[in-house]
């Protein structure tokens, strides 16, 4: 069975919707770290009251975007985590080889659209807005060295309703984010297996 990391910059909430999709079962795999990129971040309690345990990485404590990336790992990899789920992660990552094709995270958009440096929360929603798109959605990728350009893994779409306000539009879509990771990761896995 693989054991996944949570990487989480906020609340934690998609981290702990798969660690639940995790022990109901709807999702085979052991999750073994939830891994916080700020002192700050909610979601870091959250997982801890559920048992699993946590670690916190600061940016600013390394010289570069590779040191930081390569504490991460080390972290995730001494907890014995074969994948790792950006679950609203906002930090660069680097991707040395040995963990190409094993990092997914979850956009609240539908990449390609509205994805890339300084796309993440309400920025991509009052994109879409502003864009008068008729829909937006979620999108489930692997992670490369680019910004949300990995393989696209799975997507769900919403639709973008008449007087919507970006945090309506962010209700719609964190509901699907909230349906699609756990079928994503578990369609992913199968697949590894």
């Amino acid at each position: 069975m693989k054991r996944l990391a949570f990487f989480i910059s906020g609340t934690g909430g998609n981290a702990l919707n798969l660690l639940r999709a995790c022990r109901e079962g709807r999702v085979q795999a052991l999750p073994v770290l939830g891994l916080a990129s700020s002192g700050k971040a909610l979601g870091t309690a959250r997982l801890e009251a559920e048992g699993l345990p946590t670690a916190i990485l600061i940016r600013k404590d390394f010289e570069s975007d590779e040191a930081y990336s390569e504490a991460c790992y080390r972290a995730a990899e001494t907890a014995g985590a074969d994948v790792i789920c950006l679950c609203g992660w906002l930090k660069k990552l680097t991707v040395p080889p040995r963990w190409e094709g094993r990092i997914l995270n979850i956009h609240p958009g539908l990449l390609p659209q509205y994805g890339g440096p300084g796309m993440y929360g309400m920025h991509v929603h009052r994109a879409v807005l502003e864009a008068g798109e008729p829909e937006s959605g979620a999108t489930v990728h692997l992670v490369d060295g680019e910004y949300d350009h990995g393989r696209i893994l799975q997507q769900l779409r919403v639709p973008v309703l008449p007087g919507d306000t970006p945090e309506d539009l962010q209700k719609r879509v964190y509901g699907a984010e909230m349906e699609l990771f756990p079928k994503a990761l578990s369609a992913y896995l199968a697949e590894q297996a």
